[in-house]
């Protein structure tokens, strides 16, 4: 047995041929994501005859990566920001006028901007926050003219706001002892309906989807349950009413992240109904609660045995479009026709790559030492026996994420080099429960990271790994998880790679964008602590890497984008600097065009060149 041919990092990292393909409002063409000029934009393609793909953007600079249809076909509109600064700014394009360049409807520097609805009518409502960079105002957005309506200004608590399509507003507000309140705005003033305890919500409550009739609000709830359910909310009485829930899973929270993973509720593309329920557990499921889409999602799902990703239909229901999450053969994505039955396959993101060659995820549940199942994944190298290999721990961010079964190009690359690579989803993870999300408070470089520890030991122990060549790499709070091992626990890793991750608690919670720390009452104030409390900040002081870099002696690789507004470049460079100053040699990579994780071709080929150049050096692994 041997290790497949060696999979050039280039291969995994190179921009996909297609991806993210959606179907227009009227069913004749779909728009997706395709290189130009080695940067993912917008692509449009006629399905009714034999047209060539149109590219429809022309950002030769940063890639496009989160893009809409609008009712009106003739309008498409996406989201760019300035070199990773996360200022997204809302762009329309025209695709009746090939020779039009794109619009920038909000072009406000430094601001930020996120739609609230669908585009309906030639218009939309989107958050703004170019008045108060540390509060978002309302305004109605004409994408056609593109003028800007305010339509309401925070009144200086509102944690987010929410539109129906008939442009009613609501909003989620902080209350000064931490809870979260839904109230209606009525033009001048919010009128509070309920209130939600804001620490079993750490990123905010999701999902948040106002009801058709505008009357209610589906959202994922806790109360009475350790798992989220879909529950309406009485937009006049607060009641709260089950609409679906599962037994073992929670609501699917990854899209909290980015508006790039799947909203976990399927809605009529026309009227908006609810027509199913994602939920994740090892694998994704989804609870269908339309009979007609019952019968669509049965034929849907006989196209792959991977998981359901990113699925649009036309105004009808008969005509969709599904790319599939799988963890060997990423992004598959079919036309399905449900008028006569028929199907075919659009494209393969990554036909390069041989799913026979790529290596399976493997579910695998280990106990930490105080008893919590930590639902984690596995992921062995293919054509060698998973018996003493060296083994690399993967760190998920947030730490209010999860890890979950599908497409990792990064894990992917590691197994092709010999490695066995695991994921533990440690408490604090979202997904598996308000319990395990809540034992997570006051365990930073804690419990938290024990329950890593805990993974590296069960792995060792079933054979897996060997023990002297064990690795942890990470991103963001990863990244901290990476920089606590080496220095909480010197002995366990022989190599550590910290990819944008917090030094310094404290510092990172104080120079936050200003839009995000009005809001870390529920978060990081609640499961970390305060830094302006005196007590709470020698507790983060003493959980901070920063303050023990002399234990450091583990050879490590720091990663840092130069225009990060969540970990800004001084948590690398404040670490870098103590290690250089003790003589400690550390391999140390800025990217000067880069925010909080790398997105243009070039910058993530050169990352991940250096962290598989670096854990060859260390492990032992394949270069």
């Amino acid at each position: 047995m041997a290790l497949p041919e060696l999979i050039s990092v280039e291969d995994f990292f190179n921009p996909p041929t297609r991806a993210a393909a959606t179907i227009c409002p009227d069913g004749t063409k779909i728009a997706f994501l395709a290189p130009w000029k080695d940067r993912l934009n917008v692509w449009v393609q006629s399905l009714e005859d034999s047209d060539e793909p149109r590219c429809v953007t022309a950002d030769d600079n940063r890639s496009v990566l989160h893009f809409e249809w609008t009712d009106d076909p003739r309008w498409l509109i996406y989201l760019q920001d300035t070199q990773g600064d996360e200022n997204w700014h809302i762009h329309r394009v025209d695709l009746d006028d090939p020779d039009a360049a794109a619009v920038n409807l909000t072009p406000f520097p430094g601001a930020m901007a996120a739609p609230l609805r669908e585009v309906r009518n030639g218009t939309t409502t989107v958050m703004l926050n170019n008045r108060d960079a540390t509060q978002f105002d309302v305004h109605e957005l004409d994408i056609v003219t593109g003028e800007l309506t305010l339509i309401a200004e925070n009144p200086g608590r509102v944690y987010t706001w929410m539109s129906s399509d008939k442009g009613d507003l609501f909003a989620t507000s902080l209350t000064p002892g931490g809870d979260l309140e839904l109230s209606r705005w009525d033009g001048a003033a919010l009128h509070p309906i309920t209130r939600f305890d804001g620490t079993d919500y750490p990123m905010g409550i999701h999902p948040m989807v106002v009801t058709p009739e505008g009357t209610g609000l589906w959202m994922g709830s806790y109360r009475g349950s350790d798992h989220t359910r879909l529950v309406r909310v009485d937009l006049t009485t607060g009641e709260e009413t089950e609409v679906d829930s599962h037994p073992e899973f929670d609501l699917d929270p990854r899209a909290i992240v980015s508006p790039a993973i799947p909203a976990p509720l399927i809605q009529d593309r026309r009227t908006s109904e609810l027509l199913g329920v994602r939920y994740f557990g090892e694998r994704q499921v989804i609870r269908a609660l339309d009979p007609q889409f019952r019968d669509i999602l049965a034929n849907l799902e006989k196209l792959s045995d991977g998981d359901i990703g990113r699925l649009s239909s036309d105004r009808t229901g008969r005509r969709w479009v599904v790319g599939f999450n799988h963890d060997r053969d990423p992004g598959a994505t079919y036309l399905y026709d449900h008028g006569t039955g028929e199907s075919r396959l659009l494209f393969r993101p990554l036909p390069h790559l041989d799913p026979a060659q790529l290596a399976a995820m493997q579910p695998v549940t280990i106990t930490a030492r105080d008893g919590w199942p930590l639902h984690s994944y596995l992921t062995p190298p293919v054509g060698v026996e998973p018996q003493g290999l060296p083994l690399v721990l993967v760190v998920h961010g947030g730490p209010w994420y999860r890890d979950s079964w599908g497409f990792d190009a990064g894990v992917q690359m590691l197994a092709n080099r010999g490695y066995a690579v695991l994921q533990v989803n440690f408490r604090g993870s979202m997904g598996f429960g308000k319990a395990f999300l809540s034992a997570a408070k006051g365990e930073f470089a804690g419990k938290m990271h024990n329950d890593l520890i805990d993974g590296v030991t069960w792995a060792v122990e079933q054979g897996y790994a060997d023990r002297d060549r064990v690795g942890i790499l990470g991103g963001s709070y990863g990244g901290y998880a990476a920089l606590v091992g080496v220095t909480f626990t010197p002995d366990v890793f022989a190599a550590a790679v910290d990819y944008v991750g917090i030094s310094d608690l404290a510092n990172f919670m104080r120079t936050l964008p200003a839009i995000a720390r009005p809001h870390l009452a529920n978060n990081w104030h609640a499961y970390v602590g305060d830094p302006d409390d005196p007590e709470q900040l020698a507790d983060m002081l003493a959980r901070s890497p920063i303050t023990k870099v002399d234990q450091i002696r583990t050879p490590l690789l720091v990663i840092q984008g130069a225009n990060d507004v969540r970990v800004v470049q001084a948590e690398s460079d404040d670490l870098v600097n103590a290690l250089r100053d003790r003589g400690v040699e550390v391999d140390y990579l800025i990217q000067t065009d880069e925010g909080h994780g790398a997105v243009n071709p070039e910058n993530v080929i050169e990352m991940w060149e250096a962290i598989s150049r670096f854990l060859a050096e260390q492990l032992g692994g394949r270069g």
